[in-house]
């Protein structure tokens, strides 16, 4: 790997740290552009990556008690299902075609990053409503993860607290380890599909620690700069990074 491909994965952590949610978004082009990973594969291990980072992410939540269980158990169970079939479904689209589907996600995360935080309302009704929306949701989310390879929290935070009522002390935590859990199922079908011996362990494990140390740096950095001029600017990236997506993969499919 070239010294590019160690700065991206940095950032990957860096901007997971700093925003929230969203950063993974990153992987799937560093891997591709930085690392010179093929399509799927970079789809299959960014999977990997983006679980890892986000296991060891929830982990402090979890000892904090800052997750809720029953809306792990009502949107991750959908959303591993769902990732699982969106693996599946892979194997009959190219892989120009899910970059495609990944610079149209790039575009959404960018639209959802501009939009302000949502606020959740506390009330005990609203915190026990809508199971079926949230898992439905969940469903949604979890086929998109395992078509194009991101974790999703831009759309799992705001559904956990538009839907379920929570408030963000416990979405952020809750968002982590349902990203990790139907992360490990996708590539779980991807290395199925494409075979474990085609699996760079290396690569995965390399950027998984560099992601979860800048992960760690990102966290303590984003108490002293403005999160929401940093939201935007990633948002703004992303259209450019989404953009770019766009123009080297439709030649491919036309």
């Amino acid at each position: 790997m070239t010294i590019f491909a160690w700065i991206g994965a940095l950032l990957i952590g860096l901007s997971l740290g700093l925003l929230g949610s969203g950063g993974s978004i990153l992987t799937v082009p560093v891997l591709i552009y930085l690392a010179g990973v093929g399509e799927k594969l970079a789809i299959a291990q960014s999977l990997a990556i983006v679980g890892g980072i986000s296991l060891f992410g929830a982990i402090p939540y979890i000892l904090r008690r800052q997750v809720d269980w029953r809306s792990v158990v009502l949107f991750g169970i959908p959303g591993v299902l769902g990732t699982y079939a969106g693996a599946a479904l892979s194997a009959y689209l190219p892989g120009a075609m899910q970059l495609l589907l990944f610079a149209a996600v790039m575009m959404l995360a960018a639209v959802m990053m501009f939009r302000p935080k949502p606020e959740a309302d506390t009330s005990a009704e609203n915190h026990h409503r809508s199971p079926l929306k949230i898992g439905a949701e969940g469903l949604g989310v979890g086929i998109l993860t395992g078509l194009v390879g991101v974790g999703g929290g831009f759309l799992i935070i705001p559904a956990l607290v538009l839907l379920g009522g929570l408030p963000m002390s416990l979405a952020v935590g809750t968002s982590l380890l349902i990203i990790a859990a139907k992360s490990f199922a996708g590539f779980y079908k991807y290395a199925h599909l494409l075979g474990v011996e085609n699996m760079d362990w290396t690569l995965i494990a390399v950027f998984t620690a560099i992601g979860v140390a800048g992960s760690f740096l990102g966290s303590q950095l984003g108490k002293k700069v403005s999160n929401e001029a940093l939201r935007k600017g990633f948002a703004m990236f992303l259209v450019v990074m989404g953009l770019y997506v766009l123009a080297t993969n439709i030649p491919k499919v036309l």
